[in-house]
């Protein structure tokens, strides 16, 4: 199965330029774009991360926070940090759109669909009798902001993967990028940081 494509600082500007004039939702949209590939998130997670995950009692942003158990992907908690300028500059403004519709719940989902609803499941059994549920909603959304600005192939696992590659980019440990993604296993971060085509590149360049 090839992988997830590896998008660039400049693609990824331009998209987040795209989403901020197209759209039903722009302020939501653009703040989509930041988290997912700000903090490596699976499109289940987001869907279902609550203004409280983000925001204290005081209303401050929480530096440090979590993604709880029972909304991972693989049902283990680990640390959610909003350090991000981009990531909270982005929330910010689009929470300050939706209190210009009326009080922001703490306990209301993070994100919410373009008619300021929550966004709804879908329930599958694994062939082991274990429920899993995605949100083809959201990972839709994401998958069209990306489309829209050109980024073929683009998705909610692009931003994963290169979450992870700009990481081990700038020379962090394979053990730091598993825990902020989550990943099972050293073995899985290394399949999805190998091949970076900006590595080679530069690899090429140097050739001669």
């Amino acid at each position: 199965m090839a992988k997830a494509p590896v998008v660039e600082e400049s693609e990824f500007r331009h998209a987040v330029k795209v989403a901020a004039i197209t759209g039903q939702a722009k302020e939501r949209d653009v703040a989509l774009l930041w988290v997912a590939y700000g903090t490596g998130m699976m499109p289940i997670e987001i869907a279902k991360l609550l203004v409280s995950d983000y925001l204290a009692d005081d209303g401050t942003v929480r530096e440090e926070s979590e993604i709880r158990a029972e909304i991972a992907f693989n049902g283990l908690a680990r640390k959610l940090y909003w350090s991000n300028k981009g990531v909270i500059n982005a929330l910010n403004a689009y929470l300050a759109s939706r209190a210009a519709h009326g009080p922001v719940d703490p306990a209301s989902p993070l994100f919410l669909t373009a008619d300021r609803q929550p966004f709804t499941f879908t329930k599958r059994t694994t062939k082991a009798g274990t429920d899993s549920y995605s949100c083809e909603s959201l990972t839709q959304i994401i998958r069209r902001l990306h489309t829209q600005a050109g980024i073929e192939g683009g998705s909610a696992l692009s931003a994963r993967r290169t979450f992870g590659v700009r990481l081990h980019r700038k020379g962090y440990d394979l053990r730091h990028i598993q825990t902020l993604l989550g990943a099972q296993s050293l073995s899985a971060v290394k399949r999805m940081v190998e091949a970076d085509p900006v590595r080679l590149g530069a690899i090429v360049s140097r050739a001669i």
